[in-house]
């Protein structure tokens, strides 16, 4: 007798879970777990956490609007698509074909789960998508459905439309290297995109024109673009008449020239300057790249890859031109680059590095798969050629070693725009928009150009110290 109360108390203390067993207790045997060619000692790993669980309302009984009502009867599909009237029949379909959709039964032995309500366990059995609803039954969904309302519903909101929070504000304001009445000049981090569609909802131009109008009615706009892997200096335009200037600056086919001969020289002494890692070192420390470049569709249809032009008349091209300059010797495999793009052709420093210099962008793996698969990643011992002994490899002190370096299984793309010398267009808007030969005496005393330079992200900065650091 008092065993059989011990075992019902026992009973009544039990946990029960909606999908899977208990997971193994805390005080199990510790077992050897291997990751990464690397063996831990540590306790079991839990078993999968039971599935959340939402509750519908109780079922009104009342025919559903828009329903038919002739038959009288509402079945648990309908219920459902009523309830979560924003979410895909497919996907509301398959909730009861893998079974998740659950209702709550009077009848225990009847019961596959149990589930806790205002402090009493509820069996819980599975419905089928054509089971007739009874007034007051009470349906239960797993809550990654209600998920997906919400996902959906942030889906369907167009980029432009973004309100950014005060943190997202803050974060873009900090990015601002430079503002007048004409321009901002940002330094745009890596993994942002620069231009939204309706799937990118966190593009620089959506957050840019909602954060940073500052006292103006309108948001800045791009005049040019930076790849969403790639980082630096961005450029914006804040006025129309700045912004058609800025167009006209970086299209490679110029009209005819302003009659202002220092606008024009400002103009011509515009440029940009990368900065890269490439695996392996080009043949010659410096020259001229002239490829031009062509679009192509892969075997899917849908995946564009730009490729070095055949020059075989059958395929339309884009002249392509990029100077380039080694920066130092190569160290574990890798040499810095300068690029200095002539051209503004879409991956156009990535495919001249990859195909005609044959030395592919570190993280860059759309161009790159090939040489990053051979490219070995540890540390090498190299010789100093002066005094015959190896270099020492000095980690500098700090240094936080993070995801995205050159240390990493997988890491980031390193190029990042640096510098960007352009004319002021603040000085010269007025000239340009009157027609005019001659700068107003308030005007004559500011710089014709304007120069910024960029600080390199943090991957970026780590792989620069610790290839630095083997030269001591």
């Amino acid at each position: 007798m008092q065993k059989n109360k011990l075992g019902h108390h026992l009973l009544s203390l039990a946990r029960y879970y909606s999908r899977v067993a208990p997971p193994p207790p805390a005080y199990a045997d510790p077992v050897i777990r291997v990751s990464n060619n690397v063996a831990y000692l540590g306790s079991p790993k839990q078993g999968p956490k039971p599935r959340q669980l939402l509750s519908l309302p109780p079922f009104p009984g009342h025919h559903l609007p828009g329903k038919n009502s002739a038959t009288g009867r509402v079945t648990a599909i309908s219920w459902l698509k009523y309830y979560f009237d924003e979410i895909s029949d497919s996907a509301i379909q398959s909730h009861f074909n893998n079974g998740l959709v659950k209702i709550e039964s009077s009848n225990p032995n009847a019961a596959d789960s149990f589930i806790e309500r205002d402090g009493q366990m509820k069996s819980l059995r599975k419905i089928k998508h054509n089971e007739v609803m009874e007034v007051g039954a009470r349906v239960w969904v797993p809550v990654s459905i209600a998920e997906t309302r919400v996902s959906r519903r942030f889906d369907c909101i167009p980029s432009g439309t973004l309100h950014p929070n005060a943190d997202e504000i803050d974060y873009l304001r900090r990015l601002v290297k430079y503002k007048d009445y004409a321009i901002l000049v940002l330094n745009k981090p890596p993994k942002l995109p620069v231009k939204g569609s309706l799937p990118v909802h966190n593009s620089m131009d959506a957050l840019a024109a909602a954060a940073l109008s500052y006292d103006y009615d309108e948001g800045p706009k791009l005049v040019h673009r930076l790849d969403r892997e790639s980082s630096g200096l961005l450029l914006m335009g804040r006025t129309k008449e700045s912004i058609s200037h800025l167009h006209w600056l970086f299209n490679d086919i110029n009209p005819a020239k302003s009659s202002c001969k220092a606008w024009n020289d400002a103009c011509d002494a515009k440029f940009q300057r990368y900065w890269a890692l490439v695996i392996g070192t080009p043949k010659e420390n410096e020259g001229l790249i002239r490829s031009p470049l062509s679009k192509i569709l892969l075997d899917d249809g849908k995946t564009e890859r730009v490729i070095l032009a055949q020059n075989v008349g059958l395929e339309p091209s884009q002249e392509a031109v990029t100077e380039y300059r080694v920066l130092g010797p190569m160290i574990n495999g890798c040499s810095w680059v300068e690029l200095r793009p002539l051209t503004s052709r879409k991956h156009q420093l990535r495919v001249h590095c990859a195909e005609a210099l044959g030395t592919p962008i570190v993280g860059d793996y759309k161009y790159g798969w090939f040489v990053h698969r051979q490219w070995k990643q540890m540390p090498r011992v190299d010789i100093e050629p002066r005094t015959g002994k190896p270099y020492k490899l000095r980690r500098p002190e700090g240094l936080d070693v993070q995801k995205g370096s050159v240390l990493s299984k997988v890491p980031l793309v390193h190029l990042h725009c640096r510098e960007l010398v352009l004319p002021n267009i603040a000085k010269f808007l007025p000239l340009l928009s009157n027609n005019a030969e001659t700068l107003s005496p308030g005007l004559s005393g500011k710089p014709d150009l304007l120069r910024f330079v960029a600080s390199m992200p943090k991957h970026m900065k780590i792989s620069w110290n610790l290839m630095s650091s083997y030269l001591v």
